[in-house]
C-alpha cells in the first residue's frame, strides 16, 4: 500500500487532483445517502426564503437575512436553496428534496453519520500519507446536483473562498455518491493548474453592508480544451489542491449527482485569512481531522 500511495501521491502534486475509486464503501455511500433523507425531511425553511416582497426595504431585509443566512453557517446544519423553488410564502413548488442544492456547512461536526466519514479510519491514514501534520476540518458540504435544475459550476479555485497564507494548505474530499459521469456533471480539473497562485479571492463586506462578500482581483479565462473530465463511480473519492481550477458541466441526465465534500487545512505554520466568509467561532473552533 505504501508502494502505491507514494506513486499516487506523485501524480497528485504533478496534477493537483486525484481520484481514489472505491475509496467508501456501497454501505457507506447508502449510510449518508440515507441520513440526508432524514435532515431534508424534518428540515425547516428559512424564515428569510419566506419572505413577502413588498417594499425595497423589505427587499433589503429579505438579502440582509440571506447574506447573514449564509455568513453564519459555518458552525450550522443550513439549507441553500435552487433558484425559483419556492412561492414568496416559502412553499415548496417542486418535491423538497429536489429543491435544494446544498446542505452545509457543519456537517462534518453535528451530524453523527457525517462526522464518523469525516474522521474514518482511512482518511486520516490518507491526510497522514498526504503528509498532513495538523490537520483541521474547516468546512462540509453535502451537494445534490439535480437534473431538473441544471446548473454548472463555473471554474473557479476553491482557494479563492478559502484563502490561507501561505497558500497550497487547503486541501477538499469529494466523495462522489453516486456514479458521477459527463453526463450527470462529473468534475472537470486543468491538470498542473495549481502552481500559479489564486487570481481573485472572496471577502467579506464591513458588517451591515450588501452583498455581504465581494470578490478582489478578476477570473482568469481559462480555455475549454484544457479540462479533463475525471469521471468517478459511486463511493470514489476525489482529492482538490486548493488552488487547481476546477468546474462541473450542466447535469443533463435523468439522475441526480449527490456528493458529499469537506475541506481541510493544514494548520502547522498556517493562518487563516480573517477576510474569508467563513470564520472558526467559539461554538465551533476547526475540529482537527485526527482523532
Amino acid at each position: 500500500r505504501a508502494m502505491e500511495h507514494s506513486s499516487c501521491l506523485l501524480q497528485f502534486h504533478e496534477d493537483g487532483f486525484l481520484v481514489l475509486e472505491h475509496f467508501f464503501t456501497a454501505e457507506e455511500c447508502d449510510s449518508m445517502r440515507s441520513q440526508i433523507e432524514r435532515i431534508v425531511e424534518g428540515m425547516e425553511v428559512p424564515p428569510h426564503c419566506r419572505t413577502q416582497f413588498s417594499t425595497k426595504e423589505d427587499e433589503q431585509l429579505q438579502a440582509q437575512g440571506s447574506s447573514d443566512y449564509f455568513l453564519t453557517s459555518g458552525d450550522k446544519i443550513r439549507f441553500f436553496f435552487e433558484k425559483g423553488v419556492l412561492d414568496e410564502k416559502g412553499n415548496f413548488l417542486v418535491p423538497k428534496e429536489r429543491s435544494i442544492s446544498k446542505i452545509g456547512h457543519a456537517l462534518h461536526a453535528y451530524d453523527p453519520v457525517f462526522k464518523q466519514i469525516t474522521h474514518s479510519p482511512k482518511v486520516q491514514e490518507l491526510g497522514r500519507a498526504l503528509g498532513l501534520e495538523r490537520p483541521v476540518v474547516v468546512q462540509s458540504m453535502y451537494i445534490f446536483k439535480v437534473h431538473s435544475r441544471p446548473v454548472a459550476v463555473t471554474p473557479h479555485q476553491d482557494a479563492t473562498f478559502l484563502h490561507t497564507e501561505p497558500l497550497g494548505r487547503v486541501l477538499g474530499f469529494w466523495i462522489a455518491l453516486e456514479d458521477a459521469r459527463p453526463e450527470n456533471g462529473c468534475l472537470q480539473f486543468i491538470p498542473g493548474s495549481h502552481t500559479a497562485g489564486v487570481s481573485r479571492r472572496m471577502v467579506r463586506a464591513p458588517p451591515g453592508t450588501l452583498p455581504c462578500v465581494r470578490f478582489e482581483g478578476s477570473e482568469a479565462a481559462y480555455d475549454d480544451s484544457r479540462f479533463v473530465a475525471l469521471p468517478t463511480g459511486r463511493g470514489g473519492l476525489i482529492l482538490i489542491h486548493g488552488e487547481v481550477v476546477h468546474k462541473s458541466d450542466l447535469n443533463s441526465s435523468e439522475s441526480s449527482r449527490q456528493a458529499f465534500t469537506f475541506h481541510v487545512m493544514d494548520a502547522k505554520g498556517t493562518s487563516w485569512s480573517k477576510e474569508n466568509w467563513l470564520q472558526p467561532t467559539p461554538e465551533l473552533p476547526f475540529p482537527p481531522l485526527y482523532t
